[in-house]
């Protein structure tokens, strides 16, 4: 019986779903969802923490302030309170309203961006109100997720020695792109491997991280506008990039056999199953990490006004959602 007396001290590692009946590939989707910050975010998180303090750049009274669009501010919001700091999370209108309450419930204050740099986007303007807040007051510790390599060392630790374990015939594994963080850190640990695995990044449209041009991004989590220094595409042996309307439609193919999963599952369970009915082959063993669960994406994703506002009113054609598409 697990007994814990921090929330980021428990993380099921293991948990993996048989996609096999609802796409007809087989893959194996590992679960990061289930502690309790909701994702794959607290295992970032608590490592970026612990790097400051161990590096002393986090000190009693210090507040912490990241950029994150969701995942990883609920997760420093659930550690800051754990700890005793408190924490500004600049975010941007994109972000899921139950996730800003979620973080305020915690304790966090979230500054909201508005509008988004001409160039950068959000997520520039992001960065840029919080350079100007950090040096304003010596008080703000900006951990920079984009930058921190933590981040990906974390997943190297982590997260592919789980995989590793579990399927030790590996051949390919489908990993989602924000930050890079999971992406690095798990590409430089099977590159390592005793066997051959490729590791297929998978990316949002609209998202520049690997070269192409910015374009609207609903959906918060996966995709950047600025290229993130974290990456190092020599690692990567291939890119995917998903549409916003696949995201939706691969979420609501899940949800209809009860796997409530978020956007950025989505997208990566999206992108892997392009990827194999291209690809065709027999036999292979599959893996793809799932960052998130869906409830946080209730008043969005599975809210279907807001998705008809945004896509239209086909958005969720039958075909899709039946195993006709060609995500199929």
């Amino acid at each position: 019986m697990p007994v814990i007396t921090f929330p980021q001290a428990f993380n099921e590692e293991d948990l993996y779903v048989d996609l096999q009946s609802i796409f007809g590939h087989s893959i194996f989707l590992k679960c990061e969802g289930f502690n309790f910050a909701g994702s794959i975010k607290l295992k970032a998180a608590a490592e970026m923490v612990a790097a400051a303090e161990r590096d002393g750049v986090l000190r009693p009274g210090a507040v912490l302030v990241e950029s994150s669009s969701g995942n990883l501010g609920v997760a420093l919001s659930m550690i800051a309170a754990s700890k005793g700091y408190r924490f500004l999370c600049v975010t941007d209108s994109r972000c899921n309203l139950s996730t800003r309450l979620l973080m305020e419930a915690l304790g966090s204050q979230v500054h909201n961006i508005t509008e988004p740099d001409p160039v950068t986007g959000f997520l520039g303007a992001r960065i840029k109100y919080i350079r100007e807040l950090c040096a304003s007051d010596d008080r703000y510790t900006w951990l920079n997720q984009y930058s921190n390599q933590s981040n990906w060392k974390v997943h190297y630790q982590t997260t592919a020695p789980a995989i590793a374990r579990q399927f030790p015939a590996l051949d390919v594994l489908f990993v989602g792109t924000g930050t890079a963080g999971t992406l690095m850190g798990c590409a430089r640990y099977f590159r390592e491997w005793h066997r051959p695995v490729q590791v297929v990044a998978v990316d949002s449209a609209g998202s520049v991280t690997f070269g192409r041009p910015a374009g609207r991004r609903m959906i918060p989590g996966l995709g950047m506008s600025i290229r993130p220094p974290l990456l190092d595409e020599a690692w990567v042996d291939d890119v995917v990039h998903v549409e916003e309307t696949d995201t939706i439609r691969t979420c609501h193919r899940m949800a209809r056999r009860g796997f409530l999963f978020g956007g950025s599952t989505g997208t990566v369970v999206s992108g892997a199953m392009d990827w194999l009915n291209r690809h065709d082959e027999h036999g292979l063993t599959t893996v793809a990490i799932a960052p998130d669960l869906g409830e946080r994406y209730l008043d969005t994703i599975y809210q279907t006004n807001w998705l008809q506002a945004l896509y239209g009113e086909d958005v969720l054609r039958s075909t899709e959602l039946t195993g006709t598409s060609r995500s199929a």
